[in-house]
């Protein structure tokens, strides 16, 4: 089974469960990460904390690097790592990526992802969005991120918030070509 070097960055954005239910799902899937790096930015933890009322975050089985530390082997391509996830993304995370500033740890594996050619996922949750948000997404794109708002479906028919939350954490490990169980559309017609 391949495994993944990945890495999973939380910013201050609301939506910190979506963060949440990831790590969740990447504990059930060991034998398919050979490595997972992770950085928060100070407000995310801020964040997590109001939203969610703990402080889980701290219970991590992965290396969390902080975001000031420019010498963690997520700041440079020669750490192999492939993917990337930031979850959820700021629009000031993202427009800084967008216009090249590698002003945090964060930034700078974004900027190293993209320049490496690896898989950038970024997970937005803001709305509505304007011209700046979405110019900085057709730049990102462009530079071969992969935009995938934190917007549910509903045609699994999800019966809490967890599932609802669920249905956007599972697109974002198909996208970054994890082995999972979810629901497909019409997979069974």
């Amino acid at each position: 089974m391949f495994k993944h070097r990945l890495i999973i960055a939380v910013t201050g954005a609301s939506g910190a469960i979506y963060a949440r239910n990831l790590f969740e799902k990447l504990k059930e899937m060991p034998l398919q990460i050979e490595r997972c790096g992770v950085v928060f930015s100070n407000y995310a933890k801020q964040v997590w904390q109001h939203e969610l009322g703990n402080a889980d975050f701290k219970e991590l089985p992965w290396k969390v690097y902080d975001n000031d530390n420019m010498f963690a082997p997520l700041a440079s391509g020669s750490a192999g790592y492939k993917n990337m996830i930031i979850i959820p993304c700021s629009m000031g995370t993202m427009g800084r990526i967008a216009s090249g500033v590698a002003s945090d740890l964060i930034t700078r594996a974004a900027d190293v992802m993209l320049k490496e050619r690896g898989r950038l996922i970024i997970v937005p949750r803001e709305l509505p969005y304007n011209l700046i948000h979405i110019n900085n997404m057709k730049t990102l794109t462009e530079a071969g991120a992969i935009i995938c708002p934190a917007s549910p479906s509903f045609y699994s028919k999800p019966q809490s918030i967890d599932a609802l939350v669920n249905t956007v954490v599972d697109r974002v490990l198909d996208l970054a070509s994890f082995s999972l169980d979810t629901f497909k559309w019409k997979e069974y017609e």
